[in-house]
């Protein structure tokens, strides 16, 4: 099954990271957003991607064309053909991935349309944003999904508030919330479609989640997957913070050795 990620987009909220790259390009932990993303489906035996390129997306092809020898430790005979011998061929991922340039003012949904020739033929296609990264278990998605019988499969997540609230009665406090967890899953990628589902992807410049996704719902063919354990998402300078930090401390996404 492969496996689609969102990663186009401008990433304006993150202006103090992105006016030079793009948003998946962004480091955590010395290692690229995407890298990351990549890794978590990597672990999960998922090792086919495709990445609907638009901001900046020279720098993410440039960031893998030369990820191997980056990443390896190697000798280089200097001559006319400059031979690289490296010292380990397994350490880097077996990772098949398909660069496509959907154009720099591309929304979501039409960069799902403009990559559909590489997903026609599988029965089955996952989907994610380029930002966000997470502990869950794709098997349980999968089984999930398979039990629905839609044509896709999203999954959400309950984050916790940004800011505590306070309880009042006639200008009175009554309790402080320290950042409670939202009542209602907002979606957070990680998402599962048929091929039938490619039908919805019609072309239009609009956004996934406010044309594609409530089009599936009113249809009754998009069903939810909640996911109860880690997810960050890369959105604002503060969120990038907290990624570097959590990695140094506690990285939850972390699923897969060193």
């Amino acid at each position: 099954m492969k496996v689609v990620i969102l990663c186009g987009g401008f990433g304006t909220r993150l202006k103090e990271q992105t006016e030079f790259i793009p948003k998946p390009m962004v480091a955590v932990g010395g290692k690229p957003l995407i890298w990351h993303i990549l890794k978590i489906y990597y672990e999960q035996g998922f090792n086919e991607f495709i990445l609907p390129l638009g901001y900046k997306g020279e720098i993410i092809k440039d960031f893998f064309v030369n990820y191997k020898w980056k990443s390896s430790d190697f000798t280089l005979e200097v001559d006319q053909d400059n031979k690289i011998q490296f010292h380990d061929e397994m350490k880097c991922e077996k990772w098949k991935i398909h660069f496509v340039d959907t154009g720099v003012n591309c929304l979501t949904s039409r960069r799902v349309f403009l990559i559909k020739h590489l997903i026609k033929n599988d029965e089955q296609f996952m989907l994610t944003y380029g930002d966000g990264i997470s502990d869950i278990i794709l098997k349980e998605l999968v089984k999930f999904h398979s039990s629905k019988n839609t044509l896709g499969t999203i999954t959400g997540t309950r984050p916790r508030q940004k800011f505590g609230l306070v309880e009042q009665e006639n200008g009175i406090i009554r309790k402080f919330k320290e950042k409670p967890e939202m009542k209602d899953l907002v979606n957070c990628g990680f998402m599962i479609f048929e091929k039938e589902a490619l039908g919805y992807f019609n072309g239009e410049n609009t956004m996934l989640e406010y044309d594609v996704l409530p089009r599936m719902s009113k249809d009754n063919k998009l069903s939810i997957y909640e996911h109860k354990g880690f997810w960050h998402c890369i959105d604002t300078q503060r969120d990038y913070e907290e990624a570097n930090r959590l990695w140094e401390n506690n990285p939850k996404w972390k699923i897969w050795k060193d």
